[in-house]
């Protein structure tokens, strides 16, 4: 096997992956006591959206409860004495649920670990982008993608070195991914598994366990 088998569609739909906010993407918005705050919205192509008093809030990428906290902040004391805000998606259609839950979680030697919202095609060298790119003593020849497969977790082992010369092609990542750069304890429960030969020539791809 050369590439990580791709997800199946019930493998997004079981995530338990928090839903972030992208574009066009609806919300209901509601400061408590103030009518004229309470409103739906739906966010601009690049996730953002006005809001009254505080203007543009940066939105894409976010949860709703992220979101709800810097309008309560931008509110507090200048405008409202104690704002109590509230941020939610609106009734979504399966498609926007699908699009909201779209995430990579991305960990290890790069400089912002965290989750990211898959916005159209994403690959592995775009995620590690999105964290802030590699730390200054990350191993380029040491990257590892989980990926579950409905009753099955498979392992990518990639060199973005190798990738960057063309070696091989940049591969493609998907919703509820771990991609995990150099050394973490995530990728140390998997010593065993990783105790393989750099993949330079090609990606290493693993069958680490069935469910």
């Amino acid at each position: 096997m050369s590439t990580l088998p791709q997800p199946e569609a019930s493998d997004v739909i079981r995530s338990t992956r928090l839903a972030f906010v992208g574009p066009f993407t609806e919300l209901r918005v509601e400061v408590f006591g103030v009518e004229e705050m309470q409103r739906d919205i739906m966010t601009d192509g690049e996730g953002n959206f006005a809001f009254p008093l505080i203007g543009n809030v940066v939105a894409a990428g976010k949860t709703p409860v992220v979101i709800a906290e810097e309008i309560r902040t931008k509110l507090a004391g200048k405008y409202i004495r104690d704002p109590r805000v509230t941020v939610n998606f609106k009734a979504p259609t399966s498609a926007a649920l699908a699009f909201q839950s779209m995430a990579v979680s991305v960990d290890g030697e790069v400089k912002k670990s965290g989750s990211y919202p898959v916005v159209g095609r994403m690959t592995l060298m775009r995620a590690v982008a999105l964290a802030g790119g590699i730390t200054e003593y990350a191993k380029l020849d040491d990257v590892v993608v989980f990926r579950n497969v409905g009753k099955q977790q498979y392992v990518g082992i990639y060199n973005l070195g190798a990738i960057r010369r063309g070696n091989y092609e940049d591969p493609e990542i998907f919703p509820n991914d771990v991609v995990v750069v150099g050394d973490s304890p995530q990728r140390r429960q998997f010593k065993d598994i990783l105790a393989t030969t750099p993949a330079f020539l090609s990606p290493l791809i693993l069958l680490a366990r069935e469910f």
